[in-house]
């Protein structure tokens, strides 16, 4: 199932900037036997340019989980610290390899044991404008440096708490990982080429599935969609 485009404003809750940040679902998320509604693509690409993060699933038979993600450019202290609040915290930003060599990025090992080879490099904070860099205000910042136009490696120091990941050029055609994927929504979005993601978590510290975020995007009025779904697109409208 579908539904309609639900950017800026259309989507926010009553009385409430979210563009700047969520109201607090803590306590009144809905069932997680209701239907499962994804978004469109193109409604997951308005919310991102609108700067508010989307929540995309990968493959049940790959890693079976969903990740928050947004434009690491228009990252704000408020969506940080309800990402944070709703994941485990370990907040990545996925960039192009290419942009990861500028910023002098490089692997953080030289031979990944990961199964799903997923392209950690070092961590790293903003030189600017943080204090201990662990804070949602502080990595709002760093993810802010990344993504810039015109960021240099001048502009971070390693190393620090958000963990840039390199993506693979060929993004969810080549990868079909919430790294790509990231990647691929923000630069379609054009708010750069730099994301920012975390798995999110359930209060009893499982992995979050489908059905849930669907129960979380649902109470939010976030939208939902799959990685499958992103690589249709792709090949639709951006070949």
């Amino acid at each position: 199932m579908t539904r309609e485009a639900a950017s800026g404003a259309d989507a926010a809750p009553t009385g409430h900037d979210s563009a700047q940040g969520p109201r607090d679902s803590s306590d009144d998320r809905g069932d997680a036997g209701d239907t499962i509604v994804f978004a469109t693509i193109d409604a997951a690409i308005d919310e991102i340019r609108a700067g508010r993060p989307v929540l995309v699933a990968d493959d049940e038979d790959r890693e079976n989980e969903v990740d928050v993600i947004f434009a690491a450019r228009t990252a704000t202290r408020e969506w940080l610290a309800w990402t944070i609040r709703h994941s485990s915290g370990y907040l990545c930003a996925p960039m192009p390899a290419a942009l990861a060599d500028e910023l002098e990025l490089p692997l953080m090992v030289d031979r990944s044991q990961d199964p799903r080879q997923t392209a950690y490099t070092v961590s790293v904070d903003a030189a600017e404008g943080v204090t201990t860099g662990i804070s949602a205000a502080d990595r709002a910042t760093t993810l802010r440096a990344l993504g810039a136009p015109g960021a240099t490696a001048a502009d971070l120091i390693r190393p620090g708490h958000v963990l840039p990941l390199r993506a693979v050029d060929e993004g969810v055609f080549a990868r079909a990982g919430h790294t790509e994927a990231a990647v691929d929504l923000v630069r379609l979005a054009g708010v750069g080429t730099v994301g920012a993601i975390a798995e999110l978590v359930l209060d009893d510290g499982d992995m979050m599935r489908v059905p849930d975020a669907a129960a979380l995007a649902a109470d939010l009025g976030l939208a939902l969609v799959t990685i499958t779904a992103l690589a249709d697109w792709r090949r639709d409208h951006d070949r």
